[in-house]
């Protein structure tokens, strides 16, 4: 008779070991660890199983390649990221910080595809469907076809979807919904699996689209196991900033599309509205040109945005300045500040505080963005202004030297549509030479 050996296994990453620990060594979770009864000795050896005709292994270019079929989800920025639409059988995750807009966006999702003729089921696991009913007369999406079910337990939720039948399934959220087949809280990573198994499952099965919300953590992660990412078809991330209305919808992983188109959305008192042509958001309009400031085109996915950067420099008598960004990286600025005190000659910059930051809460994390912001510092140190019909892109190396930047093709074409006559990027080849240009000098 074969001895049993306690082990412990990870539910988060499925390390396993003999001693309980607190803190997974492989993954680094915490309260992960649990005991799992295993036969000691060596593994059972499988038996083959017999291939069919129809199942076996045949070369790659005798398998017929069957294009995807997609329905429009009635919201152009949301089809643009999942890459032309909703695909029946496919599981689609968005994730985002608690009232970013994930459930108006779906919301509005599911009233779109009610008024096209499709039933829709929507569960609702935090709120209660007077709840869900309420918003859903704010943004006008109530419907006949919208079916509203306010459900926590896996199994219940399964009925409904074989009582109502539907065409889109929605569920808000994945981590507050438990299966009484595992053990363990609403949001665990056993629960977590075990919920986003069966409903990818019923996908499948049924041909039917699910799209689930997911928590995610302080740090921005997606909450529960990491294997919750790697089982669905499409990880969608909703971002924004509370104080603006401005949202973005980019997709981190897609199987039937793309994964470097974003969607720009805007939060209004009547629910989400699209907003197709970003460009205008992020400039301040000023008729008159103001030192410490510069245009440039930033590439969000495929999308060209102008974006205006702004930045203030003050001298000091401390003896460590201040470096404040917002809306750029802070060790990025802080090596363009040695570049330009090196390169370029700007030594009162190291007596200076400066503070640099982006108009309208866009976040510019792109290299290509180098160039504008130390035009936009050299401009408040010189305290000349760049032409409102100038914008300028390019990444610049620790040598001073003004590199080329990806798309600038693209780039150069909406600076155009815009109105931007005069491009400065790696044509300048030296900071030291795109500074005076910039200015007029």
């Amino acid at each position: 008779m074969a001895r049993t050996q306690t082990l412990f296994r990870c539910g988060d990453c499925g390390w396993s070991g003999s001693k309980w620990v607190g803190r997974c060594p492989d993954c680094g979770e915490w309260n992960t660890v649990a005991e799992a009864g295993q036969p000691a000795g060596a593994l059972r050896a499988l038996t083959p199983v017999t291939i069919g005709e129809g199942r076996k292994a045949r070369p790659i270019s005798e398998v017929s390649a069957e294009s995807v079929a997609y329905w429009p989800s009635g919201i152009g920025e949301f089809d643009r990221v999942l890459g032309g639409g909703i695909v029946p059988g496919a599981a689609i995750l968005l994730s985002g910080e608690p009232g970013v807009g994930k459930s108006t966006l779906l919301l509005e999702t599911a009233s779109q595809a009610a008024r096209a003729g499709n039933r829709v089921l929507y569960v609702s696991a935090e709120e209660s469907a007077s709840q869900v009913r309420l918003r859903a007369e704010r943004t006008a999406a109530v419907h006949d076809e919208l079916y509203l079910a306010a459900e926590t337990d896996l199994a219940t939720i399964i009925g409904q979807i074989e009582a109502v039948s539907p065409a889109l399934v929605i569920i808000d959220s994945v981590q507050t919904i438990s299966s009484s087949n595992v053990d363990g809280l609403a949001g665990g990573p056993a629960q977590v699996r075990e919920v986003a198994v069966t409903l990818i499952r019923v996908a499948k099965e049924h041909n039917i689209p699910v799209l689930m919300v997911g928590h995610v953590t302080k740090d921005g992660q997606i909450a529960g196991p990491r294997l919750l990412e790697h089982l669905v078809d499409v990880v969608c991330q909703f971002e924004g900033d509370k104080q603006t209305p401005l949202r973005f919808v980019r997709a981190l992983k897609n199987r039937f599309g793309p994964t470097d188109e974003i969607g720009c959305f805007e939060m209004t008192g009547d629910g989400i509205a699209e907003v197709p042509d970003p460009s205008g958001l992020f400039l301040s309009r000023s008729p008159i040109p103001v030192s410490g400031t510069c245009v440039t085109i930033t590439m969000e996915g495929r999308r060209p945005l102008p974006v205006e950067i702004q930045a203030l420099v003050v001298p000091t008598d401390s003896p460590s300045p201040r470096r404040v960004t917002n809306g750029v990286d802070a060790s990025r600025v802080a090596m363009l500040i040695a570049v330009l005190d090196r390169r370029h000659g700007l030594r009162s910059l190291a007596k200076s505080d400066v503070y640099v930051s982006t108009v309208g809460g866009m976040r510019v994390v792109e290299p290509a963005a180098d160039l504008a912001i130390a035009l936009a510092i050299a401009s408040a140190v010189h305290g000349g202004a760049i032409a409102n019909d100038t914008a300028a892109f390019g990444e610049i190396s620790l040598a001073g030297d003004i590199r080329p930047a990806p798309s600038a093709k693209q780039r150069a074409s909406e600076a155009g549509r815009l109105g931007f006559t005069t491009l400065i990027d790696q044509t300048a080849l030296h900071i030291s030479f795109a500074v005076p240009k910039a200015l007029g000098q």
